[in-house]
């Protein structure tokens, strides 16, 4: 066995024990078990912590939503049946609360993108500024910075862009699913996850441009 085949092969193994520890806990948190609850809450706090920091970009509002969310899955937990990951489950259930506390604080018109998005003279070439210098993009941005830049500027779109950008892209979610969370028609989050990620690397070429950030 080569060493890839014996990496996939331990992978699949430690995958088949999450699985069961997680079936475990959901068994036990059904029957109210309050140790069951607490390993479960420990063991998947972070990943719903994360998820719903990047949906809100307030690390205050996300505790607030993934506290929530896991009340929210208690008390649905009865209906968990196996068919897909515990980890899933959650995910899905802590999305769902922050995407509807930004539907209810949503007061003013969403900002346009536009000034974001890559402009183009009357020949159908792109303006942009000069490259003062040649760089290399790991000089121009550390590299265990790289992700923490990436998420900065993505709070700089416009919520509606970034959400759809977090969910397709940092969150891995297919372009249905995000159509079904955010009431947009499919052709409608195409449209916008590609503006969006146009945007995004206009936000991130300064960056590698040396300048900064």
């Amino acid at each position: 066995m080569t060493q890839s085949a014996e990496s996939e092969a331990l992978e699949g193994v430690r995958d088949a024990d999450a699985a069961a520890a997680d079936a475990r806990l959901a068994e036990g948190a059904g029957r109210g078990d309050p140790e069951a609850c607490e390993l479960l809450v420990r063991r998947h706090l972070p990943a719903m912590l994360a998820t719903a920091r990047r949906i809100l970009g307030d690390p205050a509002a996300a505790e607030d939503c993934a506290q929530e969310a896991f009340i929210k899955a208690f008390k649905a937990i009865g209906d968990f049946e196996g068919r897909s990951q515990l980890g899933t489950w959650l995910h899905r259930i802590v999305v769902n609360e922050a995407l509807s506390r930004l539907r209810r604080a949503k007061t003013a018109r969403e900002d346009s993108i536009e000034e974001l998005l890559p402009h183009y003279n009357e020949y159908g070439f792109r303006v942009e500024p000069m490259w003062q210098t040649e760089i290399d993009p790991d000089e121009a941005i550390d590299r265990g910075r790289i992700s923490e830049i990436i998420h900065e500027k993505m709070t700089e779109l416009p919520e509606g862009y970034r959400i759809v950008l977090t969910l397709r892209d940092i969150e891995g979610l297919s372009t249905a699913e995000v159509a079904g969370l955010t009431g947009l028609s499919e052709m409608n989050v195409k449209t916008r996850l590609h503006r969006a990620r146009a945007a995004l690397k206009t936000l991130l070429e300064p960056l590698l441009r040396g300048e900064a950030a």
